[in-house]
């Protein structure tokens, strides 16, 4: 056991207060250790952000602590509010392999031996790759459930597509995903990259696990995963094979004639295999050995096909077999399928596909079930479905070939219309009050939503599809869409965070509006946007040249409530950099801009609540900077406003900070008042992580101390 004030003791809470960064109360716990941090080497100490950094701060701790009793219990008290992250639940388990499994009886083999394999500190890794349609995932599935037994911690399945994301999985995400299937919830996820892998790997240390990571697209999208812990065993699972991976390599191809005639009779009744066995050599020949290509034949042994291509060597079985099920859809379901691929929706369903091909929704639902039926579409559940990137091409060439450029490109913009008027709207309805949202398209009426929970639940299933959207909008040069689209996904971020999956696609909307709306509002609050999911992934710098130029843009727009704010921002991103005085300083320049509103002036009603975060935000820095009395002065003020507004959450975060600031004073039991009192506000909101953050508080409040 580390003894509790060496450096690696100092060094570990540290590291568990930054990865618990992700809620609310993991933020205020960062917050208090960079004063008390300010506290313990009496002068500023820069917050650390990567592993190295965190190590040195350690050591300035260790220091302090060292010939200072008090400090020492300060710290010590600290040290044992701090929850560890990493708690895990259950054991994820694979889906189930299929029936009609069949070859690959060395790949198997080679499977086993690797599993086998002597630990000799070279990781357990296997590369399964192979043409699309030929059962690279199949194959990663059935060996993991048959061998399930080796692996009593979990089995792990990653889509690195992204699943309805819209966009390949980088390394961060698939550690997420990773660490979600480990039983971690998205509110306890390392926002940081270094972060999350040292979580993944100190729990990997000890267990026996399988990971199997599916679609990669490089040995960059999956090193991080891979480890040296002896039993875990990692498949990857891809098209081709990876350059720079250091695995047993598997190729997976095509059936034997022998195993594609077996797989085709395990899938059918003997009497229709019996009654077509004039065709079965014609249409295993075009399948090629692809299983994806043999189970999409199946519907076609018993129906009057019309006559298909000849098929080369070089065909593609997957467009093949496409072509083959596409011929026998009826004319409605053959629409769709061709309009609703050329967006490449990462999550279709009814309301997108019926925007894709005019359609009313109920005839769209329809239609996609009868694609699925075909194996023209892929179920991913909840009433979506995806294209498999072979299908989706085969798709997009027949909508070229049978529907001409007019119909096409009307298609795509019923469908950016369509995802810009239901984003905006549920954005509206999930913050009525909000400035920041933009203004719904001329003409149009809003999206009804039963309450602002249905309208974030919409916007959160729909963020893949908004991302995607917004790539395609930036596309045609529609900067206007894209920026609206942008400003859309405040609530996304606020509420339900998301910031890895939204990064990308608001630097999009950023250069958008730096290019055609260059010193304007809307430019200037997607800058705060983008520094706000900047800020919470801890790219600090970033987020620091983000919230300039916010200040900037919003400054030459005129706007002094986005002025204000923005500045405000930066004074909440150096609270996170522990830069406590020009925390402070940016505060009271944001409390002096706000000065500039007028009586008739935007913003004018709700600058009394403005002005009091502002006093919340003030005291915090103070805190920060040991002015503890005039840190409570101005926590105080903010108090009674939110306990006269009946802001329950708002006045449980005002008596956190006051409580902490009493605590920070040893002053106990005028603490325990405050805990109290924020605990009975938040109870009925649920806020779980908050409430442990205070239940800690608590303890520390009346443990029992030495005279």
């Amino acid at each position: 056991m580390l003894e509790p004030m060496s450096v690696a003791a100092v060094a570990g809470v540290l590291g568990a207060v930054g990865s618990g960064m992700a809620n609310e109360a993991g933020k205020w716990a960062w917050e208090s250790a960079g004063g008390l941090v300010r506290r313990i080497a009496g002068r500023e100490v820069a917050a650390p952000a990567n592993p190295a950094e965190v190590e040195a701060v350690a050591r300035v701790v260790h220091e302090g602590v060292l010939g200072d009793p008090r400090l020492a219990r300060a710290w010590a008290e600290f040290a044992g509010s701090v929850r560890p992250p990493g708690a895990t639940v259950g054991r994820p388990c694979l889906p189930p392999s299929i029936r009609s499994f069949t070859d690959r009886r060395d790949a198997l083999k080679r499977l086993d031996e690797e599993a086998r394999r002597k630990a000799d500190g070279r990781p357990r890794l296997a590369l399964l790759y192979g043409q699309e349609g030929m059962g690279v995932t199949t194959l990663a599935t059935h060996w993991g459930v048959r061998a399930a037994e080796r692996f009593p911690d979990g089995q792990i399945h990653v889509d690195l597509r992204g699943g309805g994301t819209g966009t390949p999985l980088d390394a961060a995400r698939v550690l997420a995903e990773v660490l979600r299937q480990l039983g971690l919830a998205d509110e306890e996820l390392p926002p940081a990259f270094a972060e999350r892998q040292e979580l993944f790997r100190r729990y990997a240390a000890d267990r026996r696990l399988l990971v199997i990571l599916d679609h990669a697209r490089s040995a960059a999208q999956v090193e991080p995963v891979i480890g040296s812990a002896p039993e875990v065993f990692t498949i990857v699972g891809a098209r081709h094979r990876l350059t720079g991976l250091d695995a047993l390599s598997i190729p997976v191809g095509p059936l034997t004639e022998r195993d594609s005639a077996r797989l085709l009779a395990a899938l059918v009744d003997k009497s229709a295999l019996v009654a077509a066995r004039a065709t079965v050599p014609s249409l295993l020949a075009r399948c090629a050995g692809s299983p994806y290509a043999i189970k999409a034949a199946v519907p076609r042994l018993s129906a009057p096909a019309p006559e298909a291509p000849a098929v080369s060597p070089e065909t593609d079985p997957v467009r093949a077999a496409a072509e083959d099920s596409y011929r026998l859809l009826a004319p409605g379901a053959a629409r769709l399928y061709r309009l609703a691929a050329l967006c490449d929706l990462p999550a279709l369903d009814a309301t997108g596909a019926a925007r894709a091909a005019g359609l009313q929704q109920a005839e769209a639902d329809g239609w996609l079930a009868e694609l699925a039926e075909a194996m023209l579409l892929d179920r991913i559940g909840d009433g979506r479905y995806r294209y498999r990137e072979g299908v989706r091409a085969h798709a997009e060439a027949a909508a070229a070939r049978e529907d001409g450029i007019v119909a096409c490109s009307a298609a795509m913009n019923r469908t950016i219309e369509g995802y810009l008027l239901s984003a905006v709207s549920a954005a509206r309805a999930v913050l009525p009050e909000s400035w920041r949202i933009p203004e719904l398209p001329a003409g149009a009426d809003a999206v009804p939503y039963a309450d602002r929970g249905a309208a974030l639940d919409s916007l959160a299933a729909e963020a893949g599809n908004l991302v995607r959207v917004m790539g395609l909008a930036d596309e045609f040069g529609d900067a206007d869409t894209v920026v609206r689209l942008g400003r859309a996904l405040w609530p996304l971020q606020l509420k339900a965070g998301h910031h890895d999956v939204l990064l990308p696609a608001l630097r999009v909307a950023v250069r958008a509006a730096d290019e055609r709306f260059p010193g304007t509002r809307e430019a200037g609050a997607l800058h705060t946007q983008l520094a706000h999911t900047l800020t919470e992934l801890r790219l600090w710098d970033e987020a620091e040249r983000e919230a300039l130029a916010a200040a900037r843009d919003e400054q030459a727009a005129g706007h002094p409530r986005g002025h204000a704010s923005a500045v405000e921002f930066l004074g909440l991103l150096r609270l996170r950099q522990w830069r406590f005085q020009e925390a402070y300083d940016c505060f009271e320049e944001s409390y002096g801009i706000y000065g500039e509103i007028g009586p008739e002036d935007e913003g004018t009603r709700d600058l009394p609540r403005a002005l009091a975060l502002l006093e919340r935000h003030r005291g915090r820095a103070l805190r920060g900077l040991q002015r503890r009395a005039e840190a409570r002065e101005r926590l105080e003020r903010a108090l009674t406003f939110f306990r006269g507004s009946g802001e329950a959450y708002n006045r449980a975060r005002t008596l956190t900070d006051l409580a902490e600031t009493r605590l920070d004073g040893e002053e106990f039991a005028q603490a325990l008042p405050l805990v109290d009192e924020a605990i009975a506000a938040l109870t009925p909101e649920k806020a779980e992580y908050h409430l442990a953050y205070l239940r800690a508080l608590r303890e520390r409040c009346v443990a029992v101390r030495p005279e």
